[in-house]
């Protein structure tokens, strides 16, 4: 059996009286997408946080490719549900930002962040302000700059949150593409189980805060994914899987 990338095992984390994170356990293959929904206030960000290292857990640990990863942020590349594109910056220097904090010389940051603009459908906004590009397209220079850094695992935070409803379709099936082309091993967070069953592989659904994994959904659907799937009956029965799983857990 093939080492996971990440693995989660039993992350517990309060703030004062507040338990937040009750034991958290999961695990993630190399090149899968695993998807986390559950109802909104359950602790999803946190377990981010922890799992990105920007929190130190209570108890528990997180592993990549077998190592102890724990409080470490170098594993993950993290992408906030904000773009958080300076607004002074071109669209290529913004992608290139987080290659130059980690100490990569800025020409040398600027060519490997432009080596992917064509593959994320920002050929000739090189030297564009972000305040002119199109909601998707600053989701997806967002995504190029988190990518771009080549980490072993990207952590996704509702990304396509603030979009409407028809760019937000868009742009699922835009990152469902790219995925495939290279193989990223992707936890999501998302409200939207509609989401979730079209871009994972897996769908862990949490319990209310203090949270665990309740149970989960494996998406037997093909790659690569296209949008007309939706209508189909396995989609439905998957959509419903998950939303049982999750009402369940709400008390519906």
């Amino acid at each position: 059996m093939a080492e996971q990338k990440l693995v989660v095992e039993g992350l517990r984390k309060s703030f004062g009286d507040l338990a937040v994170l009750d034991g958290v356990e999961f695990d993630v293959a190399p090149g899968e997408f695993v998807a986390l929904v559950g109802p909104s206030g359950c602790g999803k960000s946190t377990l981010f946080d922890v799992v990105a290292g920007l929190e130190p857990p209570d108890a528990g640990r997180v592993l990549v490719d077998g190592e102890d990863a724990t409080g470490r942020v170098d594993p993950f590349a993290y992408m906030p549900q904000q773009d958080l594109l300076f607004p002074w910056r071109t669209v290529l220097d913004n992608t290139a930002l987080g290659l130059e904090v980690a100490g990569v010389a800025r020409k040398a940051a600027r060519q490997r962040a432009g080596a992917l603009f064509e593959p994320f459908g920002l050929a000739g906004f090189e030297r564009s302000r972000p305040a002119e590009l199109s909601g998707g397209m600053r989701q997806r220079a967002a995504l190029l700059r988190t990518v771009v850094q080549d980490r072993a695992v990207l952590l996704l935070d509702e990304p396509f949150g603030a979009l409407d409803a028809l760019t937000r379709i868009d742009m699922q099936a835009w990152l469902e593409g790219v995925r495939e082309r290279y193989g990223w091993t992707v936890l999501l967070i998302t409200h939207d189980i509609r989401e979730a069953v079209f871009l994972a592989d897996r769908v862990l659904v949490l319990d209310p805060r203090p949270t665990s994994v309740r149970g989960e959904v494996v998406v037997d659907l093909p790659h690569p994914r296209k949008v007309a799937m939706i209508a189909e009956p396995r989609f439905a029965e998957l959509e419903a899987a998950v939303l049982t799983q999750v009402s369940r857990g709400r008390g519906g």
